[in-house]
């Protein structure tokens, strides 16, 4: 389901127009850090001011309502209300229109146990820009298959996603690089890694 394709067919099929676009996938509560994808897409603007921003998901948990509204505040506190889309929470399957229409996923969460949203993004082709917590430590290369970000400062999530918008060959090689880091993570990798650990636990009894 998630593999490369043609950013311009994506884009028609969801009706989106050329030009950068930044991207947030996930649910809509306070630990997913959509308001630090709010702030660091305000930075990016400054300097590329026909950048927008795509939030697919829809509020979840007893905060997801209130972050929701929250972040919607701010996003009009700082004029962006024509830049960025707020689309509802789509089926799985849909999903990967969304990764190959986009530049780059922001993934600035607060704490992750895997980051399936960021291996599914590099499936794509698509440069993640995360924070260095947990899972996505291990799921994205540093400046192989994205950035990785020491805290969540809006500052240093836009110094890394203006990188990427603005060099076009930077932008081709993290592609590259996470649809081949992302092999590590298929079902056929994983199901060789299983079974050469059973191997080795039978050849120990």
């Amino acid at each position: 389901m998630f593999t490369p394709g043609s950013q311009q067919t994506a884009r028609k099929l969801l009706g989106w127009e050329n030009g950068p676009v930044l991207l947030f996938v996930g649910r809509i509560q306070p630990l997913k850090g959509l308001d630090v994808a709010v702030e660091t897409f305000g930075r990016v603007r400054r300097e590329i001011p026909a950048a927008r921003l795509a939030v697919v998901g829809g509020p979840s948990g007893p905060r997801g309502e209130a972050e929701l509204q929250r972040v919607r505040g701010r996003v009009e506190e700082l004029r962006l209300e024509g830049c960025v889309e707020f689309i509802p929470a789509r089926p799985h399957q849909e999903i990967a229109a969304y990764y190959r229409a986009a530049d780059v996923l922001l993934v600035p969460s607060r704490s992750e146990s895997f980051g399936l949203v960021a291996a599914e993004a590099q499936a794509c082709g698509l440069p993640v820009v995360a924070a260095r917590v947990g899972g996505l430590a291990y799921t994205v290369e540093d400046a192989t298959s994205g950035f990785l970000v020491d805290g969540w400062d809006p500052e240093g999530f836009a110094s890394a996603a203006v990188k990427i918008l603005l060099n076009d060959d930077l932008a081709a090689r993290l592609s590259k690089g996470a649809v081949e880091f992302s092999e590590r993570f298929s079902w056929e990798v994983a199901a060789e890694r299983l079974l050469e650990l059973y191997a080795g636990i039978t050849a120990a009894v």
